[in-house]
C-alpha cells in the first residue's frame, strides 16, 4: 500500500458519519439479492443414489471373481473323448488349432463347412497358444470368459438395485447355474457369445445412467428448456461401447443380432423417458432430432465395423474360403462382395438345419422348454469297464448341460412377476431384463422346425439372474422396512440362496464327469425329460 492510499483512508476514516454523502450510483438499488445455492440435481431422473460403498463394492466382486475362476478351472481338462475334443467340441477346437498353423483362418478341409464368424474360434486358439493342444487348452478361454461374466453380473446387479448385497447375490447364482458352469468349460462358442452380451448390457445400463445425470445437471442449471428439444448430451462412451460388444457377440455368433436390435430399441426408449421425465417440451421430435442419429451411428455403423473387424485375418488371407468368390452386391469392394457371398453359404446352411431335413437330433429342444431347462443336453457319457474310481465296477462318468432347478424352475414366476411390474409400476429394471431374456428366445419361435438346443440359452442365464435377483429385493424389502420384516426377507432371500448353492452341489458328479454309480447317476436324473430318449 502507497503513502497516498494511505493518507486517503485515513482522511475518510476522519470524516464525521453525517458528513459522509454517498456519491451518485456508487450505492446499490433496493436491498441486496440473497444468495442461493445451485438447484440440487432432481431425484426423478435419478432414481436411487449409488451405494457408497464403493471399495466394498469391487472387492465383494473381485473375491467371487476368484470363487468361479476355482470352480470353473478346477479339474477343466480331465474330460475327453479319449484324449479327443466332445460332442460340438469337434467342430471348433480343431478350427481354433488350424487357425494357429494357418494365419488365424480354418484349413476347411470340409469345404463350406465352417458355419459360424471367426472370434470365438480365435479365442479358443489363444487358450491354446498359452496351454497346448488337450482338454484344459482349448477350455482355457471359455471357463475364463465364464469367471469374467461373474464378475460383471455382480456390478450390473449392483448397479440396477442400488444394493452391494443384492450384487453379491447374483454373483453367486450365476455360480451355482449348471448351465453357465458346464458351458463355460466347454471349447464352444457359447460362453463367449453369453460374456459379450452381458457386457454389452452392462456397458447399456451405465449409459443410462450417465445420460440422466447429464440430464440432471442441465435442469439444476436451468437449460432444458434452452431449445424445444432438450440439449445435446455430446458423445456417449458408454454406449459406443455398447455398440463394439454388440459387435463382437456378433462376431462369435449371429444369434447377437437379436440382442443388438432389442438393446438398439431400449437404448432409443431410455432416451425418450429421459427426455420426458426432465420436462422437455417435445420430448419424441427431441429424441428423433437429438438422439436418434447418434444412436444410429452407435448401435448400426460401429457393431458392423466391430464385426468386420473380427474378420481381419480372412480379409488379409490368399487361402481362406471364398476369400475371391464372385458374388455378393454389386456396389460392395470386392473383398465385402466375397464376404457377402460366403456369408450367404452359411445362411443357406442354417435355414436348412431343419428337423425335417436333418433329422431329429436325440437331445435337441424347442423354446418353449427353455424357461424351465425341461429338456437338457448330455455332452459326454461313459461307463462299464472304461471308468473306474466309484467304487463298484459299474461307474458312470457324465457331462450334462442342466439348468439347476432351483434357480430355473421358479422362471415363470420370476417373468409373471417382472410383467407385473413394468405393467403397473413402469419399473425400468424390469423392463431391462425382460428385454433381454426375450431376445434370446422369443426369435426361436419364429421356426420351429428348426433343430434347437438348450446351449441357444446361455446368453440368457444373466437375465434369468437378474431378474431373480430383482424379485430377491422386493422379498427381503427396502433398507428402512420394520426389523421383522426385514428378517423375515433376510430369512427367505438366503434360503432361497442355500437352495441354489446345495442343488449345484448336489448335481456337480453329472455336470464335471465325476464317476458315480449307477444308482447315483439314476438318482440324478430327477425328469424322464432329462433321460435320452
Amino acid at each position: 500500500m502507497t503513502d497516498r492510499s494511505l493518507a486517503a483512508r485515513t482522511r475518510v476514516a476522519t470524516v464525521p458519519v453525517e458528513d459522509r454523502t454517498p456519491t451518485p450510483g456508487s450505492v446499490p438499488l433496493g436491498p441486496e439479492p440473497p444468495l442461493t445455492p445451485a438447484p440440487p440435481l432432481t431425484p426423478a431422473l435419478l432414481g436411487a443414489p449409488p451405494p457408497t460403498d464403493r471399495l466394498r463394492g469391487w472387492v465383494v466382486a473381485i473375491g467371487l471373481a476368484l470363487v468361479a475362476l476355482v470352480v470353473r478351472f478346477h479339474d477343466l481338462g480331465r474330460v475327453t473323448d479319449g484324449g479327443t475334443p466332445v460332442f460340438d467340441e469337434k467342430h471348433y477346437v480343431p478350427q481354433a488349432w488350424q487357425m494357429l498353423r494357418n494365419g488365424g483362418v480354418e484349413d476347411n478341409p470340409g469345404f463350406e463347412l465352417i458355419v459360424h464368424p471367426p472370434l470365438g474360434k480365435q479365442l479358443i486358439a489363444l487358450g491354446e497358444l498359452a496351454f497346448g493342444y488337450d482338454g484344459f487348452g482349448w477350455r482355457a478361454a471359455s471357463a475364463f470368459s465364464g469367471v469374467l461374466a461373474v464378475l460383471l453380473i455382480v456390478r450390473v446387479a449392483r448397479r440396477l438395485t442400488r444394493s452391494t448385497l443384492l450384487g453379491a447375490v447374483a454373483g453367486v447364482l450365476l455360480i451355482g447355474d449348471g448351465l453357465s458352469h458346464v458351458q463355460s468349460r466347454m471349447g464352444m462358442l457359447d460362453s463367449f457369445a453369453a460374456l459379450f452380451v452381458l457386457a454389452a448390457f452392462a456397458t447399456l445400463v451405465r449409459d443410462r445412467d450417465d445420460v440422466r445425470e447429464r440430464m440432471a445437471l442441465a435442469v439444476a442449471q436451468g437449460r432444458i428448456d434452452d431449445t424445444p428439444y432438450g440439449p445435446r448430451l455430446g458423445w456417449r462412451w458408454w454406449r459406443l461401447a455398447t455398440g463394439v460388444l454388440l459387435g463382437l457377440g456378433c462376431a462369435v455368433k449371429w444369434s447377437g443380432l437379436y440382442w443388438l436390435a432389442a438393446f438398439a430399441v431400449l437404448a432409443v426408449v431410455w432416451d425418450l423417458t429421459a427426455r420426458r421425465s426432465a420436462g422437455v417440451r417435445h420430448p419424441w421430435r427431441g429424441t428423433v432430432v437429438r438422439d436418434l442419429g447418434p444412436a444410429l451411428w452407435a448401435l448400426a455403423v460401429v457393431p458392423v465395423l466391430a464385426y468386420l473387424s473380427g474378420w481381419w485375418a480372412w480379409f488379409g488371407s490368399e487361402t481362406a474360403i471364398d476369400r475371391y468368390a464372385e458374388g455378393g452386391p454389386g456396389f460392395l469392394p470386392a473383398p465385402l462382395r466375397a464376404l457377402a457371398y460366403y456369408s450367404s453359404q452359411v445362411l443357406e446352411f442354417h435355414a436348412g438345419l431343419t428337423t425335417a431335413v436333418s433329422g431329429e437330433h436325440p437331445w435337441e429342444s424347442k423354446p418353449w422348454t427353455w424357461p424351465m431347462g425341461l429338456r437338457p443336453m448330455l455332452y459326454y457319457f461313459a461307463s462299464g469297464e472304461q471308468v473306474g474310481g466309484c467304487g463298484t465296477g459299474d461307474c458312470v462318468s457324465a457331462v450334462m448341460l442342466l439348468g439347476t432347478p432351483a434357480l430355473w424352475w421358479p422362471a415363470f414366476a420370476v417373468l409373471g412377476l417382472a410383467v407385473w411390474r413394468v405393467a403397473t409400476r413402469h419399473d425400468w429394471r424390469y423392463a431391462a431384463v425382460l428385454v433381454g431374456y426375450g431376445a434370446g428366445i422369443l426369435p426361436w419361435f419364429v421356426n420351429i422346425d428348426r433343430q434347437m438346443y438348450f446351449f441357444y440359452m446361455a446368453p440368457v442365464v444373466p437375465f434369468l439372474v437378474l431378474g431373480t435377483v430383482l424379485v430377491m429385493g422386493e422379498i427381503l424389502g427396502r433398507a428402512d422396512a420394520p426389523r421383522e420384516r426385514r428378517q423375515t426377507g433376510v430369512l427367505l432371500v438366503g434360503l432361497w440362496v442355500g437352495l441354489v448353492v446345495a442343488n449345484f452341489a448336489w448335481l456337480w458328479p453329472i455336470m464335471n464327469g465325476v464317476p458315480i454309480t449307477q444308482e447315483m447317476w439314476d438318482a440324478q436324473l430327477w425328469l424322464p425329460s432329462w433321460r435320452a430318449q
